[in-house]
Order: C-alpha cells, then sequence, then structure tokens
C-alpha cells in the first residue's frame, strides 16, 4: 500500500520510530474514551497491548493519518488473524480477509470525517482481499452506528463484541 494523501490528509506505514508516539495517543483516545463513559480500549491505560502494538509497527501492519505533520490518527491492518481474531471468529484459513484493529482518531479530528477517510482509504488500496473484518465493543452504541453507517454488515456478537464485514473487493 502506498503513500497518499486523502482529503488533505497523509496515510503511511507507521515506522519504529513512530512506536511511542502512537502508544501514548492510543493511550490518551483510551483515557477520552474512558473519561466520556465509552467502554472501550481500558486495558490500553494499563499498557496492555504495548508489545503488541510495537510488534505491529516493526511489521510494517500499522499506518498513521498526518495532517500537517501531526499523526491525527492510526490503524492496524492484519493480513493473517491475530490470536484476538480467532477468539472472537473463529479460525479462518481462507486468506480472504483483512482485519482492522485500533483504528484511532484523536479527539480534536472525531466527527470531521477522519475515520471514513481511512475505509475509504483501505477499499481503495486492498487488492488481494475479499472482506474487511473488525470488531468492537458490542455496547458503543456510537461506534456500532459509525460502522453500520459505513457499510459494515453485522455479522454477530461474541464475548460482549459486535463482529462487522465489509466487502471490499469482487474476486
Amino acid at each position: 500500500m502506498r503513500l497518499e494523501n486523502v482529503d488533505g490528509f497523509t496515510i503511511k506505514i507507521a515506522t519504529n520510530d513512530d512506536s511511542s508516539e502512537i502508544i501514548k495517543m492510543l493511550k490518551r483516545i483510551a483515557q477520552w474514551l474512558k473519561d466520556n463513559e465509552i467502554n472501550q480500549w481500558r486495558y490500553l491505560l494499563d499498557g496492555g497491548d504495548d508489545e503488541e502494538i510495537k510488534q505491529s509497527i516493526h511489521n510494517q501492519e500499522t499506518y498513521i493519518v498526518l495532517k500537517d505533520k501531526e499523526i491525527v490518527a492510526t490503524f492496524t491492518l492484519l493480513a493473517k488473524q491475530s490470536e484476538w481474531d480467532r477468539h472472537i471468529w473463529g479460525s479462518d484459513h481462507s486468506s480472504e480477509s483483512l482485519y482492522l484493529h485500533r483504528i484511532a482518531v484523536i479527539p480534536e479530528y472525531m466527527k470531521k470525517g477522519v475515520g471514513k477517510s481511512i475505509l475509504t482509504w483501505i477499499k481503495d488500496n486492498v487488492n488481494d482481499k475479499k472482506y474487511l473484518k473488525l470488531d468492537c465493543v458490542a455496547e458503543n452504541s456510537k461506534l456500532n452506528y459509525f460502522y453500520k453507517n459505513n457499510g459494515f454488515e453485522l455479522i454477530g456478537i461474541t464475548d460482549g463484541h459486535s463482529k462487522y464485514q465489509k466487502k471490499i473487493n469482487q474476486y
């Protein structure tokens, strides 16, 4: 996937040098979610996933979204299921799916179309997968609405998490 400007934002693969800033940003967003009584990502506040986040960056699976050289959003795309994906979705050996994790936008840029732009960029830049899959906390009504409003189909709920998928390519 290539570096690209979308709606005034630059999307590119994160580097190891971005690790601490991405983790700090994710924790800041997790605190914002907690402060706004949204049950999502609380485990990040205690350092949960720090090593997994660093590994995803090292594996070139994490992207950053820049506005005037400031990181305003991040997301991770996995071509193979993580342990969490297998827990939520069951084992998928088809390799037809791409798994979206930790799509996050800083509060100052929420409700400005950044999330929608990211989803459009993924659809336009992934050529070798049929589905984009993700999960979110089932009781997070705003996030569930966001995914439904962006063309994702609710497949079911497992362990308190809504499972969404969207067809991104016709084979």
